[in-house]
């Protein structure tokens, strides 16, 4: 099984939330709800000498190689999937204690009307049987990819916010 990850170029995003809703869509998530959302469309100005555009930026959980969050977890509740390396949630297993919202630098960790942490899982369900994650899927302009860990090296595009090349 090749090793696969999300990748994101800022480039292309026009900022459609076309990928916020099929992750809502894909995980049931009730808006009005809970209002949990695990991915999020967020608008940046960016300013070069005599001009200034609009960034537009889709960011979920970034299922770091060194995660905080795991770490943090006292209760064994977050496990690193071998073969995707995405971070998921067990919450059977979640005490609701707040420890990986306090440790991860990016205020990813949410909790749900139940207390139990809620957080993106790289579409494991979809994954895991060689499907795409529901937001890289439905990305009209390919901002969004889901692609060979070392053909990602190789190019422009970001891991996670890294820069691969």
């Amino acid at each position: 099984m090749t090793k696969k990850t999300l990748c994101f170029d800022a480039q292309k995003c026009v900022g459609c939330y076309a990928c916020a809703v099929a992750c809502m869509d894909q995980n049931d998530i009730d808006v009005v709800g809970d209002g949990l959302m695990y991915r999020h469309v967020s608008h940046v100005e960016e300013e070069n000498a005599d001009e200034v555009r609009i960034v537009h930026v889709s960011i979920a959980c970034l299922h770091c190689e060194a995660a905080e969050c795991l770490d943090a977890c006292p209760s064994g509740a977050l496990r690193r999937d071998i073969a995707s390396g995405a971070v998921i949630v067990r919450r059977e297993l979640c005490i609701g204690c707040h420890a990986c919202a306090m440790a991860c630098p990016f205020g990813i960790p949410r909790f749900g009307r139940d207390g139990t942490m809620q957080k993106c899982d790289a579409c494991y369900a979809r994954t895991r049987f060689g499907y795409e994650p529901a937001c890289a899927e439905i990305c009209p302009t390919g901002a969004l990819s889901y692609a060979d860990v070392n053909e990602a090296a190789g190019s422009k595009l970001s891991r996670f916010g890294k820069t691969l090349a």
